[in-house]
């Protein structure tokens, strides 16, 4: 008789809702972080439909401005948690963004190169700098926070030398990358068809996902949540995706998903699949959670620290091109601040200080918590001052509180995305006894002592 079988007679049970985004395998610390990110959205819309007449978060608009707004520190965190996952940290993001934006538009302004072109250049710049970087946290064996810094003073003052401390205007072509959005399509239609059949695929994603992962479970002889729960699973989560694409798609003329957005949303399905899917992925956990015992393991280290860092550049160098873009020119105060943002979204997201733990969804919801906190706080009219204390006091809570509840031996509330969605461990692991070296549950006895031994 298989687990589904047995789970559907024994009826409905409430715990089986904690098993809602685990696979089988979760408790209620997978809904901290994104219950709250659920709570700062309701919170802010009744507070603006309070106060300013209309609930604004929630508007087409809005919901736009913080994707173009805030796409490209997002897509910082994506790097950043593959960085403080191996137990590193990088400090010289911002300046690295805007060293690359600063070049990227004095190539188009003063070398008439096309903004195509301009896009690889900047790339290749990342790379560049990544190696670098990771040349002397690899294979030197500088700590990655001091060469992070040095390469924040460098390339801050390197983005200042190169563009003289001015503004440097990029073409109109340029711009698509972070002021774009989906092409309208000429059909009598009331909404945008192209983010419509991008949240249509976004919909048969999650319910592709689901079926393969039931289908794993089963060929496993693993637990399985029972089908009622992964029904309600695909279903809340596909209600959301198409509310979403039709806010997005129905937004003012000329508006729709932006292009950042596509862009976003790219990387978040292709690193999740290199941290979740591949030998590379499990090798950046592998050395984030023990580095010697990886190393004895044959895991080439130095080769991973040296990728992870200089992968990091690479998406700062997009980020910042991404950025530039939408502001329409670069100039030496971009990217001040970013690497900062970039951190709080991880470990809000759950990544740990120590290392081994974090994933690229959890730093994404982390990173929609500050922005939407950001974006609610001005909506109410709220200064710089405010949003700042109130940022830093939810990072410290978020992390104190997930810490504390670790400390009592009891469920961590926003570590739940460390988990990988939908992974199975192994059955053996759990009744096993490394001590004893005997299944849990046999008698262990200590081999006899021959006491006329060295008499």
């Amino acid at each position: 008789m298989t687990t589904e079988s047995t789970t559907a007679k024994r009826g409905f049970h409430f715990k089986d809702i904690t098993k809602m985004f685990g696979g089988g395998q979760s408790t209620l610390r997978q809904f901290g972080i994104l219950g709250s990110l659920v709570a700062i959205l309701v919170v802010f819309q009744l507070l603006t439909f309070i106060f300013k007449g209309q609930g604004l978060t929630l508007s087409s608009g809005n919901l736009i401005n913080v994707v173009n707004q805030y796409s490209y520190i997002l897509i910082l965190a994506i790097g950043m948690v593959m960085v403080i996952i191996m137990g590193h940290i990088d400090l010289s993001v911002g300046s690295v963004a805007a060293f690359t934006g600063i070049i990227v538009a004095k190539a188009m302004a003063d070398w008439n190169l096309p903004w195509p072109l301009a896009i690889v250049l900047g790339l290749g710049v990342g790379v560049l700098v990544g190696a670098w970087q990771g040349f002397w946290v690899a294979y030197v064996g500088v700590p990655a926070f001091i060469v992070t810094l040095a390469g924040m003073l460098f390339f801050r003052g390197a983005n200042q030398w190169v563009g003289d401390s001015q503004s440097i205007p990029v073409p109109d072509g340029f711009r698509v990358i972070g002021a774009g959005y989906l092409p309208e399509i000429d059909l009598p239609l009331p909404f945008n068809i192209p983010t419509m059949l991008l949240a249509l695929a976004g919909v048969a994603w999650i319910v592709f996902s689901e079926i393969r992962l039931r289908r794993a479970q089963r060929k496993m002889n693993a637990e399985m949540a029972p089908t009622w729960v992964s029904v309600t699973k695909v279903v809340l989560i596909s209600v959301v995706i198409l509310i979403a694409g039709w806010l997005f798609a129905t937004g003012r003329e000329g508006t729709s998903f932006p292009i950042s957005g596509v862009i976003l949303l790219l990387l978040v399905i292709l690193y999740t699949f290199i941290t979740s899917n591949t030998v590379f992925g499990r090798h950046i956990y592998a050395v984030g959670g023990n580095r010697q015992a990886a190393r004895l393991s044959g895991v080439k280290d130095r080769w991973v620290d040296f990728f992870v860092m200089m992968n990091m550049s690479v998406l700062a160098a997009l980020a910042g091109m991404i950025y530039v873009s939408r502001a329409t020119a670069s100039g030496p105060q971009d990217g001040n601040g970013w690497e900062l943002d970039a951190i709080a979204s991880v470990f809000i997201g759950g990544a740990a200080v120590s290392g081994g733990i974090g994933t690229v969804i959890g730093s994404i919801i982390g990173g929609l918590v500050m922005a939407f906190l950001n974006n609610g706080l001005a909506l109410l009219g709220a200064g710089a001052d405010v949003v700042s204390m109130i940022k830093g006091l939810v990072l410290l809570i978020a992390v104190g509180v997930d810490v504390w509840n670790k400390q009592q031996g009891r469920p961590s509330i926003i570590g739940f995305m460390t988990r990988r969605f939908g992974r199975k461990e192994d059955p053996a692991l759990e009744t096993f006894d490394p001590k004893a070296n005997y299944p849990t549950g046999q008698k262990y006895e200590a081999p006899a002592v021959d006491e006329t031994r060295g008499k």
